[in-house]
């Protein structure tokens, strides 16, 4: 059995799709539909930079997730691949959801696309610049993680400070856990991470602090914009990021999809779950950030990233 997979935020680089576009006319279908639905060139940003724009929330989520559509579609059409009959579920992490939904046809790109602009811009709204902040903590499992961010927001309590929000926002491998919250809170569990029993701790350079109840305005949003765009069931289950699941019904996803914004992205226990229902390849489109992820949660698994035309043609020989 397989599994499609698809990146989230952290993966865009100036330069990605730019050699995809430059050999495949499919791949520049895709980012010129994403042009259109945006009325932006995102694909030059993607191309060209700068950097600084790229990075920004709203352009980031809309450009990895066409980049991996673009990767997935240059490997359906000129491979003569469908993935109804090669992929047996699909998975993202955090706005990989959307890049998933999409390439099983639950949802069509120029929708996707949208709905990936106003949740980064909603994202982007919902906590003030400068208020809260994420962190990565090295060496820690979840229990861990959990541990030394209830001890970050008593340790504020008992100086006689408010209780701030600081709780896991994505329980990635066995190894590497994320934090999001207040930056004081955060900041906190930085500093008591190592005594806490993880190896490291580091603030990522994040412009919000993703998948944690401050997100509760940018929820409401996507509540508001999922209700009205056109879902449909995928043409193979997706297991969604809130609770680990294979899940094909429409509505179930809907909700899902709104709880996920500040809710944890259960990664690790998605792969679990894969593998325990028979995965045995994953395959990661359009990045190679999910791909080490895997093998750290079950190293015996294939795990495969194809992000250029050599990874295209490489993976044919394989499927």
């Amino acid at each position: 059995m397989r599994a499609f997979i698809f990146p989230g935020q952290g993966s865009q680089a100036v330069g990605m799709g730019k050699a995809l576009a430059e050999a495949s006319a499919v791949a520049r279908e895709v980012f010129g539909e994403v042009d259109e639905a945006l009325s932006q060139n995102l694909y030059r940003l993607m191309a060209e930079g700068p950097a600084d724009d790229l990075m920004l929330t709203a352009n980031a989520q809309p450009a990895i997730m066409a980049n991996a559509v673009a990767t997935l579609r240059v490997l359906e059409r000129e491979g003569g691949v469908r993935l109804s009959e090669k992929a047996d579920f699909v998975a993202g992490h955090s706005l990989g959801e959307y890049s998933a939904l999409c390439a099983a046809d639950a949802l069509d790109l120029a929708t996707t696309a949208r709905l990936l602009r106003l949740r980064g811009q909603a994202m982007q709204a919902a906590v003030p610049v400068g208020e809260g902040a994420m962190a990565a903590l090295l060496g820690a499992d979840l229990d861990k993680a959990q541990v030394i961010a209830g001890a970050a927001v008593d340790a504020i309590l008992a100086e006689g400070g408010e209780e701030l929000v600081c709780t896991v926002a994505n329980d990635n491998d066995p190894s590497q856990v994320v934090i999001s919250g207040h930056r004081a809170a955060v900041e906190r569990a930085v500093s008591l991470a190592k005594e806490l029993g993880a190896k490291r701790a580091v603030l990522l350079p994040v412009s919000a602090p993703f998948h944690c109840p401050l997100m509760q305005p940018a929820a409401d949003a996507m509540d508001a914009a999922l209700a009205e765009a056109d879902l449909r069931a995928p043409l193979v289950p997706v297991y969604a990021n809130v609770d680990a699941v294979a899940v094909a019904d429409p509505g179930v996803i809907r909700t899902l999809l709104v709880q996920q914004v500040t809710g944890m992205v259960r990664w690790r226990e998605s792969v679990a779950a894969m593998t325990q229902a028979g995965v045995t390849q994953f395959v990661e489109f359009g990045g190679k950030v999910l791909t080490p992820m895997v093998k750290r949660i079950a190293p015996d698994v294939d795990a495969v990233s194809v992000v250029g035309m050599d990874d295209i043609e490489e993976l044919l020989k394989r499927l």
